[in-house]
């Protein structure tokens, strides 16, 4: 019972972070290279769902 709580916490507090960071990675260099479009705006909203603190974080200056 523990042991699977243990699995359940290190799931949310590496692996999702994890995921919406490359998610974000992979939308900006999508755009990048492409320019904006529907998939790097729903990678960039899948990431935003997973982690939106993150999103204010980021700077642009």
């Amino acid at each position: 019972m523990i042991q699977k709580r243990i699995a359940q916490w290190a799931v949310m507090a590496v692996a999702v972070p994890v995921a919406a960071a490359g998610a974000r990675r992979l939308s900006h260099t999508l755009e990048a290279r492409r320019g904006p479009s529907g998939m790097t705006r729903l990678l960039t909203r899948g990431a935003d769902l997973m982690r939106p603190q993150k999103a204010r974080r980021r700077r642009f200056f």
